[in-house]
């Protein structure tokens, strides 16, 4: 056994398996357990995607084959046309945009590139745990920026320039943000890319949810639509969340040109290509109708309506913030507990109600939980009856 573990690199031995998915496991095994944990949605890839996929299936002799390893021409250009009309922005398909196979690729790509051991990216806490994990696993470290809690997940800009050193390569925001549902606001944003140009780092963008921001579009802000930031800023998108597309696990990025040609290499060392199968739904997605956009975006408010309405019912178990965006809430838990894994693992074994510890996002997060409101509302109910048998008042 003890030979089994040296085999283990330092690296992968030193983290655990992110909790996001360590909890949504435990609950897929527990039956009839009802799961608020994970970030999936339940929605069905639109018609109109998948029939394309179909008719390449059935008559296009190359749709088993690798692309270019930037992908699709036709995409890339499809792309371009989706960040220009996004971010007023114009970029080079062919020098500027790489598909991948979703953000998490992506990213990895980007940390891959960026980073030598030691060297440092500032993320905010709380942030997505994956983003931590990659940043490790490529021999980085994640400088934490706390969030302002008492000002709703706001970011403290005074407190980013301290955290920047010689080391510091990048600083990754999530807008609208998981796992607080924060959308940051223009002036904040317009700030961090000040400072990025300052001190010559770069500004990953990664954005899974910006057709999710329901009441608060015009706050919405794409830092990638500021022209002087061209040369400091890489802009993720992924078709998971609002194309209804997480399996077909397709994504894109958008680069300074010098960096995209870096960052090939290591796409090609990894995976070479994003699927062939899955770059058609994604020109199907990027060309064809947009309904289901608005679609999804209404149903989620829905959900958020119910999810909220459901915590109103017990504030002795959770205090909250109201989301303004994605898909997720991040109650604090005011019922007796010792920590946030605590009540987790107590929820899923007694209630059979599966969470996300709170502390897997960051030491901010202690203390919290996250939702995902992704779900179909009867989940949610079903959730919420348990809690609140489980709680009385």
């Amino acid at each position: 056994m003890t030979r089994n573990r040296d085999r283990v690199s330092r690296n992968v031995a030193g983290i655990a398996l992110s909790a996001i998915m360590e909890m949504s496991l435990r609950a897929a095994r527990e039956p009839g357990a009802v799961s608020l944990a994970w970030g999936l949605p339940s929605f069905r890839t639109p018609a109109h995607v998948r029939a394309a996929v179909q008719r390449a299936l059935d008559s296009d002799s190359e749709i088993g084959k690798y692309t270019l390893g930037d992908g699709l021409a036709e995409l890339r250009t499809a792309v371009a046309r989706e960040h220009l009309a996004a971010t007023g922005v114009t970029v080079d398909p062919d020098r500027q945009v790489l598909i991948t196979a979703g953000n998490m690729e992506g990213l990895n790509l980007v940390f891959h590139t960026l980073l030598d051991p030691g060297d440092s990216v500032i993320v905010t806490d709380p942030g997505f745990v994956s983003h931590i994990h990659q940043i490790g696993l490529c021999g980085g470290h994640a400088t934490s920026w706390r969030l302002d809690e008492a000002r709703g997940w706001a970011l403290d800009l005074d407190a980013l320039p301290q955290l920047i050193d010689e080391r510091t390569k990048a600083i990754l925001l999530v807008t609208p943000s998981n796992p607080t549902g924060r959308i940051f606001t223009e002036r904040e944003l317009r700030r961090v890319g000040e400072l990025a140009r300052a001190h010559d780092l770069l500004v990953l963008l990664d954005d899974p949810y910006r057709h999710f921001t329901y009441e608060n579009r015009p706050r919405y802000f794409n830092l990638a639509s500021v022209p002087e930031l061209a040369g400091h800023v890489v802009y993720l998108f992924s078709f998971s969340k609002c194309h209804a597309m997480s399996g077909w696990r397709l994504g894109y990025l958008v680069a300074p040109e010098p960096l995209k040609r870096e960052i090939m290499k290591v796409h090609d060392a990894t995976i070479l290509c994003a699927p062939r199968v899955s770059q058609v739904a994604g020109l199907a997605a990027l060309t064809g109708a947009r309904e289901h956009l608005g679609e999804f975006e209404r149903a989620l408010a829905a959900r958020r309506d119910l999810i909220c309405a459901r915590l109103d019912r017990v504030p002795h178990v959770f205090s909250y913030q109201r989301p303004e965006g994605a898909y997720y809430v991040f109650p604090r838990i005011v019922a007796a507990h010792t920590g946030s894994a605590e009540f987790a693992d107590r929820l899923l074994r007694d209630t059979k109600v599966g969470v996300t510890p709170g502390s897997a996002f960051g030491p901010a997060g202690e203390h919290h939980v996250r939702m995902a409101f992704c779900v179909e509302e009867n989940e949610i109910d079903l959730a919420f009856d348990r809690i609140e048998a489980a709680f009385p008042r």
